[in-house]
């Protein structure tokens, strides 16, 4: 016998945006690590298969309920992908590139919205750090990635959420020329205990 309750409900348009709005609630009030795509899926009163479908993972269900199009999945999948060397370039490519697209207008909202700032933190400090740890591996691989993390995260508020004028003005290049030092050190260096 079929499940009727799993899967895509026919007829209902509006589900995509009643996950949107589910997942909007609940990351506000208990942040990016303390939401999960089950207490999503079951507040919106749907399968979770549908976050998948709709949404691609958490991550990118994050993104668009939020607003932040500038925390998209496959930009730091890409990112994670391929070789140590040049990942502290795939990242900055990857801020740049996202945080550009997303103009200043969304930037200026993000930083307005006390809840969605602390949304934003807890996915850098947590889904960010992780993965980034998790990719560079061995005993201080989360040290490491804390430390890249603060530099992404110093170059996102001082480009883009608070601007300060000559960061602002530097070319995605020169984005890579000044912050990559920085960010490969952080990635790469031995990072006190």
């Amino acid at each position: 016998m079929l499940n009727k309750t799993r899967g895509r409900p026919r007829g209902n348009p509006d589900t995509k945006a009643r996950i949107t709005a589910a997942a909007r609630e609940l990351f506000l009030k208990h942040g990016y690590p303390g939401t999960t795509v089950r207490a999503i899926a079951a507040a919106a009163g749907v399968d979770s298969a549908l976050i998948s479908y709709h949404f691609g993972s958490k991550q990118g269900l994050f993104s668009q309920s939020l607003d932040l199009l500038c925390v998209d999945p496959t930009a730091l999948d890409h990112a994670l992908r391929g070789d140590r060397e040049h990942l502290a370039d795939r990242l900055l490519d990857s801020v740049t590139g996202l945080w550009d697209a997303a103009g200043p207008v969304q930037s200026r909202m993000a930083v307005q919205d006390d809840d969605t700032m602390r949304a934003l933190r807890d996915y850098l400090d947590g889904e960010l750090r992780l993965r980034i740890a998790e990719f560079l591996g061995g005993p201080d691989a989360t040290r490491r990635a804390t430390a890249a993390v603060g530099v992404l995260g110093g170059l996102i508020f001082t480009r883009y959420l608070n601007p300060i004028r000559s960061i602002g003005a530097l070319s995605a290049v020169d984005v890579r020329r000044v912050f990559g030092p920085a960010l490969r050190a952080a990635l790469y260096g031995r990072v006190p205990a």
